[in-house]
């Protein structure tokens, strides 16, 4: 290649001292010249199409990794924000309500909601904080497998740049704006966790705030004790049969409320306007049931996009893979199918060991540190990792 382009420097030379006096000519040779330098400069033989497009779509992928990182802090507010109105909705209007129907049915509900809430709360704010890891710098990786194009620095197995982060992030799996972090080697755990208990702890509200919602807003407070009854009870400790009686001929208002209308003899003039107690009664009423509706909308929203994005990853957990490796894996075998051949993932160990070293169930560690919030490192440095093809190939030659 060298010599191709020397040579065509000393014909170029050659034409510099043959050409006659003609300007088209000139101009043609200084077009010539031109394209060369350009080429001298920015020739590189690993210039294909997707190097170009990159190029190009670099401005977008600035644009959109500045926005997203700007973006983080006020995602990770707004589900702190949500979460804690929840929460609030819950301990304001359920836990009156259950705790009129049933204070022993209520204390187990209190354990068992709080279990989920310390849970939520350790691992979203452990997913948020904890460092995905990175590999070090200024020491020799004996483990590399590439070079970062980006950070121009060797990449160990499983290690990917993120541009929002900007630098190279340990088993990258993707970059949570909701979390304003990588989801990596040291945090990814506590990622899934949060997932799966926020999940669960969607579910527990819907169950138990369903019968709420139905007596509240379909039959509109006539089953039972309405939520403002329920409130009064444990507030004051009284019964809505020991609240004063209602004055004046009682109305039904659309068919779900009772009201006072005062009047006199026939013919009097009739005052529809209710006193300023029951108007506080109903502007109360209102935001109960506004409140189960936001909770309500909030919670199934949550239980949805949570849920499935937690079975996705779990099923890339089953299969010893993140989900930049899942599309990486899916090319790999597209490509070897087509010369009839077999791909297999080097991390993947089975279904049972892969979630054992995911979750970090070794050295004696058990439900325990599922079931409870717990500190425990993932297994490794996130530089070298078992490979499952020699593994396997060891225990064959062993038997």
């Amino acid at each position: 290649m060298l010599f191709l382009w020397r040579r065509r420097v000393q014909l170029l030379l050659q034409r510099l001292y043959n050409l006659p006096c003609s300007t088209r000519k000139w101009l043609r040779w200084k077009y010539d010249l031109f394209i060369l330098t350009m080429k001298a400069l920015f020739y590189n033989e690993f210039v294909n199409m997707s190097y170009v497009l990159e190029v190009f779509m670099e401005p977008m992928v600035w644009i959109v990794d500045h926005f997203t990182k700007v973006l983080g802090p006020i995602l990770v507010g707004g589900v702190i924000t949500l979460t804690s109105s929840v929460v609030s909705i819950v301990y304001i209007i359920g836990l009156p309500y259950y705790w009129q129907k049933s204070p022993i049915l209520t204390c187990f509900l209190i354990v068992l909601g709080h279990w989920l809430l310390i849970n939520v709360i350790f691992h979203f704010t452990m997913a948020a904080i904890t460092d995905p890891g990175t590999p070090p710098k200024g020491i020799l990786i004996s483990e590399a497998v590439s070079v970062c194009k980006k950070c121009i620095a060797p990449k160990s197995p499983r290690t990917h740049h993120c541009s929002v982060c900007n630098r190279c992030i340990l088993k990258m799996d993707h970059h949570c704006p909701w979390l304003n972090n990588c989801v990596g080697h040291f945090n990814h755990r506590y990622f899934y966790m949060y997932m799966v208990y926020m999940t669960l702890g969607t579910i527990f509200i819907i169950t138990l705030g369903f019968e709420i919602a139905y007596s509240e807003i379909w039959l509109g407070g006539e089953m039972g004790v309405g939520l403002s009854d329920a409130l009064d009870l444990v507030m004051n400790d009284s019964t809505p049969q020991e609240q004063d009686e209602l004055e004046g001929y009682p109305v039904r208002i659309n068919g779900t409320h009772m009201m006072p209308v005062y009047g006199g003899t026939v013919g009097s003039p009739v005052l529809l306007e209710p006193p300023e107690e029951e108007m506080d009664i109903e502007r109360r009423n209102y935001w109960y049931r506004f409140s189960i509706m936001y909770s309500g909308m909030l919670t199934t929203g949550a239980f949805f996009s949570l849920g499935g994005l937690a079975t996705w990853h779990g099923r890339l957990i089953s299969r010893g893979e993140t989900s930049i490796e899942a599309h990486i894996n899916q090319r790999e075998t597209e490509r070897l199918a087509k010369i009839n051949q077999e791909y297999k993932n080097p991390y993947d160990f089975g279904p049972s060991e892969n979630w054992k070293l995911f979750l970090g169930l070794t050295h004696g560690r058990g439900w325990r540190h599922i079931l409870l919030p717990s500190w425990h490192l993932p297994d490794g440095n996130g530089l070298t990792w078992p490979n499952a093809i020699i593994t396997a190939a060891s225990h064959d030659k062993a038997a």
